[in-house]
């Protein structure tokens, strides 16, 4: 029997993406109480400073939610097909848009023979879908019923919206962290420390130093927290497209195809690696980064689906032949 259900899957990786940016939360609430406090003497101040800085964020946030998705389209040289273009691709999406119970988004190729994909829009209704005209080439229809129902279920999730909001927590941070550095280094610590030497001023000099250790460290941890809720949410996905289809081993069979693939998608770039099936950036690039992956290892992935249909984990021989190119 399966170790395992999509069900149980799918509310264990919400769980965990949720805990992850409540954590992010915490972060955040903890650097502005601890500069408020260093800075002005006491924690009102650093309400006030926190909350202009989500102000500021919240601002980027608006534009990138109404403009992010025309913006990722065109810096990944995708173009808008239908039915007389792509009649396959097409008659997939609509098929697994009718099981997600969404609105049949638009749909768009990219002209590069490395295969992924990636969804984007801030809502069902203002959803898009890209494909490489290399993922229509080297995967059979039940691979690509996979990839569609993982980026639809990113689209029904709400992925776009979720990730945008732990990046604005991670930006607020940053502010806030630099913030403070710079206040540090042009000599408002100094002061600072001076005119506290009074009452309190033992606290204040104290807080101070906690608050430039939680400046250099804070957005640090932010965004390998960030990374880790992407990875969560990836997961999220791949359970969600078995929902879908009730086919584990087409997704399972297009991971390791894609991940497997040596060819290089030049136009996925750090900004939008998150956004792709499997993350476009290969191990072996210099441009790869494993402690900032956005997606979880591809033998993970496998193994999680191999867990609903009662399979082993990946031989040794067959993850080898995944470690290094994924």
């Amino acid at each position: 029997m399966a170790g395992s259900t999509f069900y149980h899957q799918i509310a264990v990786n919400r769980r965990n993406s949720f805990l992850l940016a409540a954590f992010v939360v915490f972060v955040l609430a903890l650097l502005g109480f601890a500069i408020g406090f260093a800075v002005f003497g006491g924690p009102e101040a650093g309400l006030a400073t926190t909350a202009g800085a989500i102000g500021l964020g919240t601002l980027v946030g608006i534009g990138t939610y109404f403009g992010g998705d025309s913006l990722v389209l065109s810096v990944s040289g995708a173009h808008q097909v239908d039915e007389s273009t792509a009649p396959q691709l097409l008659n997939v999406v609509r098929e697994m848009s009718i099981a997600a119970n969404l609105p049949m988004p638009k749909v768009y190729l990219i002209d590069d023979t490395a295969p992924n994909a990636f969804a984007t829009g801030r809502d069902p209704d203002h959803a898009s879908i890209a494909v490489t005209t290399g993922l229509l080439q080297k995967l059979d229809r039940e691979e690509l019923q996979g990839v569609i129902g993982h980026e639809l279920s990113h689209v029904r999730n709400l992925d776009i919206r979720f990730a945008l909001m732990v990046a604005v927590m991670v930006g607020v941070i940053a502010i806030l962290a630099d913030f403070f550095l710079r206040f540090t280094f042009w000599g408002g610590g100094r002061s600072r420390s001076r005119s506290g030497s009074g009452s309190g001023g033992g606290a204040q000099i104290v807080i101070f130093v906690i608050a430039i250790a939680l400046a250099i460290l804070a957005p640090i941890i932010s965004r390998l927290i960030q990374m880790a809720v992407s990875r969560q949410r990836e997961y999220l996905a791949d359970a969600s497209s078995v929902e879908l289809t009730r086919n584990p081993h087409g997704l399972e069979r297009a991971l390791a195809k894609i991940s497997g693939d040596k060819e290089v998608l030049e136009v996925a770039n750090r900004g939008t690696q998150h956004l792709y099936f499997t993350n476009p950036i290969k191990k072996f690039e210099q441009r790869s980064s494993s402690l900032m992956s956005t997606h979880p290892a591809i033998i993970d992935r496998i193994n999680r689906l191999r867990e609903l249909t009662g399979d082993p984990p990946l031989s040794p021989s067959d993850a080898a032949s995944l470690v290094g190119l994924e």
